[in-house]
């Protein structure tokens, strides 16, 4: 619902800057969330720090009914399913969106089984993992929203993908926590081609459909995140 409402509140030449910006916020209440939650374990039993996370999100939902303001449907008359296909077959009728949706979910999407290790790998510094993780995302959103001029952006799709996985064959080695750490943080600076491809994606869409391609992209990766979890869990058994 995020990214399709980003598309509706921004103009096309404005996408990657507003979402650099929607993806820094992210990635700052990451690291704040991950340093504040690895500290509250410390204090407070597992249980009472989930019951305090699900309050949060009660408070989250609360101040999202409350603070955002009405817009108009974006379609009028029924839902439809055969009309969803349709436009879902639309999307998919061009080999460039195709091969965009695929450069988006299957690099984020595999390098989580790099992710679900953090705990396994450092079991007293997993949160100091994630929050470099998240602030290596925030680098790049940074980088690559408000800095890179848009000409250039173009060009680092594949570079910034092999960034993302390429720093986790150290692992191989063994490293200490402060090597893993600044690994991992270099590493997520490649979600960065994420708003490349965005880019990409909605300069090839038509304009009537701008809201779905971001709703299939959100909608997929957890997804493909999901099922590489679940395959490297049992795996591991």
């Amino acid at each position: 619902m995020r990214s399709g409402l980003l598309t509706e509140i921004l103009p096309r030449d404005g996408y990657v800057l507003g979402r650099s910006v929607f993806n820094m916020l992210w990635g700052l209440m990451q690291v704040a969330g991950f340093a504040t939650g690895g500290a509250l374990l410390t204090l407070l039993t597992p249980g009472t720090c989930l019951l305090l996370a699900a309050a949060l999100y009660v408070t989250s939902a609360l101040a999202t009914r409350l603070g955002l303001t009405a817009r108009p449907p974006r379609s009028s008359g029924r839902l439809s399913v055969s009309a969803t296909w349709r436009t879902n077959a639309l999307l998919w009728s061009s080999r460039s969106r195709r091969l965009t949706y695929l450069g988006l979910w299957l690099p984020n999407g595999l390098v989580v089984g790099c992710e679900s290790l953090y705990v396994s790998y450092a079991p007293g510094a997993a949160g100091t993992l994630f929050a470099c993780a998240a602030l290596g995302m925030f680098v790049g959103d940074v980088v690559v929203g408000r800095l890179v001029p848009p000409a250039w952006r173009p060009r680092l799709a594949v570079p910034l993908r092999l960034l993302l996985a390429v720093p986790y064959l150290l692992f191989v080695l063994r490293p200490g926590v402060a090597p893993a750490a600044v690994a991992v943080a270099v590493a997520s600076v490649g979600f960065g081609a994420s708003l490349v491809l965005q880019e990409r994606l909605m300069s090839r869409t038509p304009t009537t459909s701008r809201a779905r391609p971001s709703g299939c992209t959100s909608s997929a990766c957890p997804r493909c995140r999901a099922s590489v979890r679940l395959s490297r869990a049992r795996w591991r058994r």
